[in-house]
């Protein structure tokens, strides 16, 4: 099971690499324009009240907020062309934002290829998995208590249902 996990995380990684050229990072408030307010299935706010949206703010919390080990878990696409620390835009990226999960937003942001799943997938959205969490949900954090993917997906679900 561990060698699965493995190379599962290891096609991730070569996959991301591989096409992080062509998708750029635009932030989590250029996702909020869509995802927030009931109508919308209150996405944003959900998310906003998670974990993941205070990420960063557990590190400033312990003096960790400059800590590269830290920062490659608890900002959006650290020193990858997202959170940079000394950056002027380093505050849209200072969280687990929507492209920690969803990839790099710049060709899937609009309403015309958002409304169209399988076209949002093919400009890069990428559907939350295992593999995905484990990236930093694994046994280099210092603060790993182990990882269930099916429990930990059900407290930070932020889906849209109509």
């Amino acid at each position: 099971m561990k060698k699965i996990v493995l190379l599962s995380v290891c096609l991730f990684l070569v996959f991301s690499f591989a096409f992080a050229g062509d998708f750029q990072y635009v932030g989590a408030k250029k996702c909020k324009m869509c995802h927030k307010g009931q109508k919308k299935g209150e996405v944003w706010e959900k998310w906003e009240k998670g974990p993941h949206a205070k990420a960063f703010e557990t590190l400033k919390a312990k003096g960790e907020e400059a800590n590269p080990k830290c920062l490659e878990c608890h900002v959006t696409a650290f020193n990858a062309g997202g959170y940079k620390v000394g950056d002027a835009k380093a505050a849209n990226y200072a969280w687990v934002g929507c492209e920690s999960c969803h990839g790099p937003g710049s060709k899937y942001k609009s309403m015309s290829v958002m409304k169209d799943k399988e076209k949002a997938k093919a400009a890069g959205l990428m559907e939350p998995s295992e593999v995905v969490c484990k990236k930093c949900h694994n046994e280099k954090s210092p603060t790993f208590k182990g990882f269930k993917f099916d429990e930990w997906a059900k407290k930070v679900d932020h889906t849209y249902r109509k």
